[in-house]
């Protein structure tokens, strides 16, 4: 094998997934987590680009276009009912929206409010023991705002 390195974070997860037990208990659910991440992966490209591009002009358009991009994440995880995007326990896609949630809610705090499956979703996944940990962290608390 050559060596390279990815820079891929969606490859980095995919095969992070498969080495941990979180990409599905098979091929049905394993191609649902990657539409979910590829979705994720739509929406930080979307946030990245107003952050570093376009912050003055495009921070307003793209808070009040924000509902139509958490709609989507919001039926599925409604639909699914276990609180998690696929399956009954988090996988990769989880953890991606998560992260990718976290940041929306220090761009608007209120973003989540008419979202309460995705809301619902950030109390959980923050409860979890490593990452409550982690957010409590002087580490987290340094980077996070």
């Amino acid at each position: 094998m050559e060596d390279w390195s990815c820079t891929n974070p969606n490859a980095i997860l995919r095969h992070l997934g498969r080495n941990h037990d979180a990409y599905g208990k098979d091929g049905k659910e394993a191609t649902l987590i990657d539409m979910m991440c590829d979705g994720v992966e739509d929406l930080r490209l979307k946030y990245g680009k107003m952050i570093y591009q376009e912050y003055d002009t495009g921070k307003d358009p793209y808070i009040k276009d924000l509902p139509n991009h958490l709609d989507k994440f919001e039926a599925v995880m409604a639909k699914n009912k276990t609180g998690f995007l696929v399956g009954d326990k988090p996988s990769f896609a989880d953890y991606s929206l998560f992260e990718v949630l976290l940041n929306h809610l220090v761009l608007c705090s209120s973003c989540l409010d008419t979202f309460p499956s995705l809301k619902s979703f950030v109390e959980k996944m923050s409860a979890r023991p490593k990452i409550k940990a982690f957010l409590g962290s002087d580490a987290y608390k340094k980077t996070a705002h």
